[in-house]
């Protein structure tokens, strides 16, 4: 099932959509649809790495020279 949502964009970025829209011959929909999960999929990864960074600092693991011996 699919939800409308309405947004307000400034001009610039309104161009901007209509012009990569155009250039890809996708609809500004699909645009905005894709950017939304790249965000949340940022979004989740950054606060994965976060959370294992802390894990890894507990254990003494700070640099990539330390993730490389734990792995290797």
């Amino acid at each position: 099932m699919r939800n409308a949502v309405t947004i307000s964009l400034p001009e610039t970025l309104t161009r901007e959509l209509d012009l990569v829209s155009s250039e890809a011959g996708t609809s500004r929909s699909e645009i905005v649809r894709d950017a939304l999960k790249k965000y949340f999929a940022l979004r989740e990864f950054r606060a994965l790495r976060a959370e294992f960074v802390l894990e890894a600092e507990a254990k003494g693991i700070v640099t990539d020279e330390d993730v490389f011996n734990r792995v290797s």
